[in-house]
């Protein structure tokens, strides 16, 4: 969670800066943070669209991090998603289609349906509440990044240790 929470940092839309990581096998297959339309102008440099309260120029997180893994030829299927905040309905919907069997969210964003929907489509939950930040579960203690600088596989291992695998 800690990866999602810095890749949030790069959010473009000042109203919410959320970020997503993509892990499976403890292996980070994919990032996205919500930002505009490839090519188009940025709400920090433009202001937001909105429109019923919601800013519409930006595509989400979730939607960034399918999408790059898509770019990529990067196979999510079975995968667990880390989000700084819980996903929207219609970005539920694009993770529950992309294969994604768990998604992990440190924050409630904005709906209940979502847990109703995960638990009879079998994708399971998670919210880590307030403390997530000092928290690094164990499925990213050692975490495989594909295509770093060079694009071959690189290998970073956390500084802290977890007592207690989450499963």
């Amino acid at each position: 969670m800690e990866i999602a929470q810095k890749v949030s940092e790069r959010a473009t839309c000042p109203r919410k800066h959320v970020g997503a990581v993509i892990v499976r096998d403890r292996i980070v297959l994919s990032t996205g943070y919500n930002g505009s339309v490839r090519g188009e102008a940025h709400c920090t440099e433009v202001g937001c669209m909105m429109e019923d309260g919601h800013c519409v120029r930006t595509v989400h997180s979730e939607a960034n991090a399918i999408i790059q893994a898509a770019r990529t030829g990067t196979s999510i299927d079975g995968a667990t998603i880390y989000v700084t905040a819980s996903p929207c309905w219609y970005c539920f919907k694009l993770l529950a289609n992309a294969g994604i069997k768990r998604i992990v969210f440190g924050e409630i964003y904005r709906d209940k349906r979502i847990t109703d929907f995960a638990r009879s489509s079998g994708i399971e939950t998670l919210l880590l509440g307030a403390s997530w930040s000092s928290t690094v579960l164990a499925e990213v203690k050692s975490v495989h990044v594909l295509g770093g600088a060079s694009g071959k596989q690189t290998k970073n291992k956390s500084k802290r240790q977890t007592t207690k695998r989450r499963s």
